[in-house]
């Protein structure tokens, strides 16, 4: 993986500009620790920053290529799964490869077919072009939005990058924000509305679109999207159908030069991928695997179970490392150093984000990187098959409202009346998810629970995974680590998206369908487990030092939040029994604790990036 960045301006000369670029380039090093490159030739100037993952010894970006006198520029970041295949296509229509790499294949794809290149690839994906040719810079994003990918149009061109902060080095976009921009950050996020970058000069380019941008302008457009059609196979077929889409796609994601380890937390999704990769590697005579799980100094004495999270990962862990014979590595943390991380983990959004969750997976990743550069992940499967508890609790199905979001009062209470005033944050709440559900591909007749439960799956895939991804891409790619989420393969996302929830239920359980393609693959007492979300601690420590924090934050006059919430009210949460753990928040892991900390981040989000509220 990578990070890219770059600008285009029509009526200016940019080899004046290659400090500029350079800069904007390193912002991005976390990206890409293993080297680095620049390429100006007017109107263009893309930067690139290298994580080696295939081919080590070449690949290097920007990659240019000539073809009937034409230059062809490309950085990218990402990795295409079908490679071999492309390439072998390629190779017959007359394309010469200089390199293993899939960077080569990637850009030949586009000089062969230019934009129509992307129906084609498999895998995540962000990319942008430089084509003399046509005189124009083409960009697109993986179908689900694994790899991110910002762009700001300005008068004269435009500027991209894999985050914010590349395009915030850049003089002429400014950290302002404005009311939508708020109201992202106070009543949407941790989550963010697609295409939205929160920043008011900076857009998300959405999962499975295309940017081409000449002199007339912009452009954009939907390459792909999820498509309603009947399901034609029954629960045996569609269980095998499954299994081999997702044999299949791991099988595609363990390819790397460099060594690949399995996230491992003693759960269906996590132990499904472990299990495949275990059984790849013997087959392919490839050696043992590593794994690695996560979790807290004394959370087993803290723990209790509740609906969201019905037991401790620990045992379960256990029990697959011994099944699997996987060489297991214990990560560990203590509350001091998930409180510490909380400034690391934002600025590595760029946002305020999902607060101890995010700086526990970066501290977790650091570990990782330490031993593998490639990992796989279980990301998606709750989503794609239906796992939260939201898809089974009638009222949360029928909140009328984001369920991952159900708090949105207690939310606009925080802020002061001239801002909930001026964000109007319940209207724009109202507003994201009208839009979202009015969004939804219908199927002609269906109707009633069918329908209920598509939408349910379509706010899920299009508004809660991408939360989770921009998680897992930030904290990973924060220190350099690759992740990869097989679950999120376009092809099984579309396939398991038509599958009537009945067959998904199968077994009258969360996720049947998947645990149903699993069997065989895994032992039943795993197959079979409850699920139980990503660790977070338990720990009353931690709820104690990020309460003291947000109530110093609140006792600081220099703080930039206090021109935007309502203090008193804060202090009046910390000091009821609502400062309790069981305060809702957002999603499943963020409740009392995580309100705290996330007003702490927010603080520092608008020091740190000096934010200007307009």
């Amino acid at each position: 993986m990578c990070g890219i960045t770059g600008f285009i301006q029509w009526n200016k000369d940019l080899t004046v500009q290659s400090e500029l670029l350079s800069d904007m380039t390193r912002t991005l090093s976390h990206r890409g620790p293993d080297a680095a490159g620049t390429w100006i030739s007017n109107p263009c100037a893309f930067g690139h920053r290298r994580l080696s993952v295939m081919d080590p010894e070449n690949g290097a970006q920007p990659m240019i290529r000539h073809r009937d006198d034409y230059t062809y520029a490309l950085v990218y970041n990402g990795e295409l799964y079908n490679a071999p295949e492309l390439k072998i296509e390629l190779q017959q229509r007359g394309h010469v490869f200089l390199t293993k790499c899939d960077t080569e294949v990637l850009l030949a794809s586009y000089i062969e077919w230019g934009p129509d290149c992307v129906d084609r690839l498999n895998g995540i994906f962000a990319f942008a072009v430089w084509d003399e040719r046509r005189q124009q810079v083409f960009m697109a994003r993986d179908r689900l939005g694994v790899k991110p990918l910002f762009y700001s149009e300005i008068q004269d061109g435009l500027i991209f990058g894999s985050e914010p902060k590349a395009l915030l080095r850049h003089p002429e976009v400014e950290p302002v924000v404005h009311a939508d921009g708020l109201a992202e950050i106070f009543i949407i996020g941790p989550a963010r509305t697609p295409g939205h970058g929160v920043y008011a000069s900076i857009r998300e380019l959405r999962p499975g679109h295309t940017l081409i941008h000449d002199r007339s302008g912009t452009k954009i457009r939907a390459f792909w999207k999820l498509e309603s059609n009947p399901h034609e196979d029954n629960t045996e077929q569609t269980a095998l159908r499954v299994r081999e889409l997702l044999q299949d796609t791991l099988e595609r994601q363990l390819a790397s030069d460099v060594p690949v380890c399995s996230l491992l937390s003693g759960g269906l999704d996590s132990s499904a991928l472990s299990a495949l990769a275990v059984s790849y590697y013997t087959r392919t005579e490839q050696g043992n695997i590593d794994t690695f799980s996560v979790d807290y100094v004394d959370n087993d004495k803290y723990f209790k179970e509740h609906s969201f999270q019905p037991g401790a990962d620990g045992p379960w862990i256990r029990r697959m490392a011994e099944e699997l014979g996987t060489n297991h590595h214990w990560i560990e943390f203590d509350t001091p150093d998930v409180v510490e991380t909380l400034n690391a983990s934002t600025e590595a959004r760029d946002l305020p984000g999902m607060t101890d969750v995010d700086s526990s997976l970066y501290l977790f990743c650091r570990e990782i990187k330490k031993h593998a550069t490639v990992a796989i992940s279980g990301e998606a499967a709750d989503e794609v098959f239906g796992g939260y508890p939201w898809f089974h609790r009638d009222e949360m199905l029928n909140s009328g409202t984001f369920p991952w979001a159900v708090a949105p009062e207690l939310r606009a209470s925080l802020l002061n009346p001239e801002v909930r005033e001026w964000i109007r944050p319940i209207e724009y709440l109202n507003d994201r998810y009208a839009e979202a559900v009015s969004e939804v591909p219908k199927l002609a007749g269906e109707t009633g629970k069918a329908a209920q439960m598509r939408v349910m799956s379509y706010l899920n895939i299009t508004r809660f995974m991408p939360t989770l991804l921009d998680r897992k891409d930030r904290m990973s790619m924060g220190v350099g680590l690759e992740v990869r989420v097989p679950y999120c393969d376009h092809r099984l996302v579309q396939y398991v998206w038509n599958t009537p929830w009945e067959i998904k239920m199968t077994g009258g359980r969360e996720k049947g369908l998947l645990r149903k393609a699993l069997e065989g693959v895994l032992p039943n007492d795993v197959l079979y487990r409850k699920k139980s979300p990503y660790p977070k601690t338990h720990n009353p420590a931690y709820l104690h030092t990020v309460k003291q924090e947000a109530l110093d934050m609140l006792a600081d006059p220099s703080s930039p939040i206090l021109s935007l919430i309502n203090a008193n009210r804060i202090r009046e949460i910390a000091n009821s029994p609502d400062a309790s753990s069981n305060l809702p928040w957002f999603g499943q892991l963020m409740s009392g604790p995580q309100l705290f900390a996330y007003l702490v981040q927010v603080n520092h989000w608008l020091k740190t990036y000096r934010v200007a509220i307009r």
